[in-house]
């Protein structure tokens, strides 16, 4: 892959993408290993957006050099992740007794778990037009 500079709202991306990888995935693993029986499914969950948040991040990374496909991929996933799951926890009260990075809608982490698919899906699209303006 080769380096070119990264535009602001990239950087950002990047950031908040590794940050909560990191957040949500240490969370998931101290719940799994710990408190494994009060609410499996959310912390599966959980790490399941952790695996998510890194993939995106290595997406969003290989599509500021052009290779859009993988990055498009994963914020329509993330994104149907975090509606589905904020859905369910809404809807099924019971299956979530424990929150997990998803539920309501990313609500314990202010929601940036329901902007950031659609705020990196809108730099996509930036770079998208940029690729096909050059």
């Amino acid at each position: 892959m080769t380096d070119t500079p990264r535009s602001g709202p990239h950087k950002v991306l990047l950031a908040f993408y590794a940050l909560f990888a990191l957040a949500a995935g240490a969370r998931a693993l101290v719940q799994l290993t710990t408190q494994y029986d009060e609410a499996p499914v959310a912390y599966w969950l959980s790490l399941a957006a952790a695996v998510t948040y890194a993939l995106g991040w290595v997406a969003i990374r290989q599509a500021s050099v052009g290779r859009t496909g993988f990055a498009s991929v994963m914020l329509w996933v993330e994104l149907a992740g975090v509606l589905t799951v904020g859905t369910l926890s809404l809807v099924e009260r019971d299956w979530f007794p424990d929150a997990s990075v998803w539920s309501d809608y990313g609500i314990g982490y202010g929601f940036v778990p329901a902007v950031l698919p659609i705020a990196g899906l809108i730099w996509l699209r930036h770079q998208k037009r940029r690729a096909h303006a050059a």
